[in-house]
């Protein structure tokens, strides 16, 4: 039986997005302290990617994008915060769940064409993969902290 289809996708960002966050982000990313492979995807230096507006034409599924002090109860409860971020995840049939998460897109390097086919493979991938790549992630979170 085919899973439902996607209705939504939510990126979440290892950021924050309000003025402080996005100056701490920056200043950090200057130095070498702050890092999201998300945001390498999605931005250049200066603004968002057109390739990345290109790529989400062609999934043609919404496609949200959030900073971690702007999750919905939803999704801060598949993303719990640092440890677990950045991430994809996938609403079907009413329900969110882990698509991608940061060892999925650090392997991208800020690549938009790479992070496509990422999206692609994992979008037909079956659910239980996704649960359980989302389990593994999460354990591995929990027991760094």
């Amino acid at each position: 039986m085919s899973q439902p289809a996607a209705s939504r996708l939510v990126g979440v960002y290892r950021a924050e997005g309000s003025l402080r966050g996005e100056l701490a982000y920056l200043a950090g990313k200057l130095v070498g302290r702050a890092h999201c492979s998300l945001c390498d995807i999605t931005h250049s230096p200066v603004r968002r990617k057109a390739a990345w507006d290109r790529m989400v034409e062609r999934v043609g599924v919404p496609f949200e994008l959030v900073h971690l002090d702007e999750r919905t109860p939803d999704v801060a409860a598949l993303v719990t915060g640092w440890d677990d971020s950045p991430a994809v995840l996938v609403e079907r049939a009413g329900a969110l769940s882990r698509l991608l998460g940061p060892d999925d897109l650090e392997p991208l390097h800020g690549d938009v064409e790479a992070f496509e086919r990422a999206l692609r493979a994992a979008l037909a991938a079956p659910a239980a993969d996704h649960e359980a790549r989302g389990s593994a992630a999460q354990g591995e979170a929990e027991r760094a902290s």
